[in-house]
């Protein structure tokens, strides 16, 4: 039997900054047999007050702190770094033994920590609960606060994961038309109606699809990016299109849906007449290993997005041109 490989296998863009605060030596050995340094960088600190001002002046990715520190309390360290708010979304790891469960003064749901390490750790737990904490926070912060779709990092990873695998896909380019008018003449409380609205349209349309793999993301605004296999992309634009344009005139008021627009200011201050919302959908295909990184397809979908907002109505434009030969990857074969 071979040896089974306990080192964690994340592989981030970049090296992950992690800091440990703690006066155990066993503790930073146990941690870093599970993080090597190819991975991660490390920063030590053996007591609270050295490490806070640090902390607090150049946040680490993750921390891990003991829960019995020489100077403080572990959990007064992580209160002091959590109230910060700009900091309250790095993960926490509190190390404990397992003798510390007895404590009966702790109150674990209150406690302002993502999650604890009980010592002794295998080192196999040990490194799927560090890697999973690392994700769970990058998902966290990669999230729409609105919708909660999966944002900007999460559309890229995923789509070029596909890329790499040479799986053909579409990738759906959603944008709500007039959407900023809208906003102006009803306030943001109903534009985000709307917004919430489209999100739950990709969502269970694409659900509906039963596809072996789909995804369903949230740009930013009004512009989102559906993604499932290449034979089914049509089929569901028609679906979402229609679901969209049966919904939206009902976050109108009586006089506008019956006159089929508004009036509002432009994004020149203009006051023009504005017709119904509604959804352009740019198609970009990976067929054949057509694409090999996420910024063709986002360039290719930019020109669709122009060509689909042409038609005042709803409308989806598909990518037709014939697929990009490329040369095989060096070593592929």
């Amino acid at each position: 039997m071979s040896e089974v490989d306990t080192t964690c296998r994340i592989t981030p863009d970049k090296k992950t900054h992690a800091c440990l605060v703690s006066a155990d030596a066993l503790l930073r050995e146990a941690l870093c047999a599970a993080w090597p340094s190819e991975n991660v960088d490390w920063t030590f600190f053996d007591n609270g007050k050295a490490a806070i001002g640090v902390l607090l002046a150049a946040p680490p990715d993750i921390l891990f702190c003991s829960l019995d520190l020489p100077d403080m309390s572990g959990l007064d360290l992580a209160h002091l770094f959590k109230s910060e708010n700009v900091y309250s979304q790095v993960p926490v790891l509190l190390c404990c033994g397992t003798e510390d469960f007895a404590r009966t003064e702790l109150d674990w749901s209150s406690l302002e920590i993502d999650d604890f390490l009980a010592f002794p750790v295998p080192q196999g737990e040990l490194c799927a609960r560090l890697d999973l904490a690392l994700r769970r926070s990058e998902r966290t912060l990669d999230a729409n606060p609105l919708t909660r779709l999966p944002g900007n990092t999460s559309i890229i990873r995923y789509t070029q994961g596909l890329i790499d695998k040479c799986v053909d896909f579409g990738l759906m380019y959603c944008d709500v038309d007039h959407f900023k008018p809208f906003n102006d003449k009803y306030g943001f409380a109903r534009g985000d109606e709307v917004l919430m609205m489209t999100s739950r349209i990709l969502l269970n349309t694409v659900k509906a699809g039963n596809f072996p793999f789909s995804f369903v993301g949230h740009v930013g605004g009004d512009d989102y990016v559906a993604i499932v296999p290449a034979t089914g992309a049509e089929d569901i634009c028609r679906k979402i299109i229609a679901a969209f344009d049966g919904i939206v005139p009902r976050f109108y008021d009586d006089d506008d849906r019956r006159q089929g627009g508004i009036v509002s200011t432009d994004r020149q201050g203009i006051l023009r007449a504005f017709p119904l919302m509604g959804l352009s959908i740019a198609v970009v295909f990976n067929k054949g290993g057509s694409l090999r990184h996420y910024g063709e397809a986002s360039h290719i979908a930019m020109n669709l997005k122009k060509k689909a907002k042409e038609d005042p109505q709803s409308s989806y434009v598909l990518d037709r041109r014939a697929p990009a030969r490329h040369a095989p990857l060096p070593g592929a074969g």
